[in-house]
């Protein structure tokens, strides 16, 4: 398996993965011997009930955690075999995450919470503000950048929470339940952004729901049921 990243060529491979808890004496098994294979410019839907183990298969792919066995490939990288400095760059450099409860910093603006990853990186202060203002356009709050997260709605948190998740140009977004606390209307932006972003922007995103209707918005659904891919 070599670089990917280019269209028509897979983004993710995996083979046989599997991932398994250790509580006190007894194993739980969250993932049992997965393959799954995603194209470059895919809209990913990871369908499943609770516990079925998508939220734990995302954070493997994302880099967020590590599998027990079997092979995990990601943009031309076996991911479970990279050093913790070497993800943590990896991350940075390719990975924009999103997640269902916003994870945005209270005192904070909007502009400010959509900067921080880019204070890792060599831009300039006015090189880090042209990307943080053409991030918060995309999601529509050009006008919102001096807010702080109490001034926002649920739905407009979440697309300061995108805009941050874009703001480093990442090759691949993943999404957690990013609809499952907000009403349908703000729901369905969402969703729309997230859309947008793989038509407009070609975008790879992998996003993770149990809702039937959210899944409609992505080009490729795939289910899991009991930490088994279902065919």
């Amino acid at each position: 398996m070599n670089d990917t990243g280019k269209p028509g060529r897979p983004i993710i491979q995996i083979r046989g993965l599997r991932k398994v808890f250790i509580h006190g004496e007894a194993e739980v098994v969250a993932l049992d011997n997965i393959d799954l294979d995603m194209e470059t410019g895919e809209f990913l839907s990871l369908m499943g009930p609770s516990g079925s183990g998508k939220s734990t298969l995302l954070h493997i792919l994302a880099g967020i955690d590590r599998p027990t066995s079997g092979e995990c490939w990601v943009l031309g990288r076996d991911i479970g075999e990279l050093g913790e400095d070497e993800l943590a760059e990896w991350r940075s450099d390719h990975i924009g995450f999103i997640f269902q409860s916003f994870n945005l910093i209270p005192v904070l603006t909007a502009f400010e919470n959509v900067e921080m990853p880019l204070l890792l990186t060599d831009l300039s202060r006015k090189e880090r503000a042209d990307h943080v203002r053409a991030a918060l356009e995309i999601v529509g709050l050009g006008d919102r950048m001096t807010h702080y997260p109490r001034q926002l709605s649920g739905g407009q948190e979440q697309r300061v929470a995108i805009a941050r998740a874009l703001v480093t140009d990442p090759d691949l977004i993943f999404a957690d339940e990013p609809t499952g606390d907000l009403d349908a209307r703000s729901a369905e932006d969402v969703l729309g952004i997230l859309c947008k972003l793989n038509r407009d922007f070609g975008k790879s995103v992998v996003m993770v729901t149990h809702d039937p209707k959210a899944s409609t918005y992505a080009t490729v659904i795939r289910h899991l049921d009991k930490g088994e891919m279902l065919p």
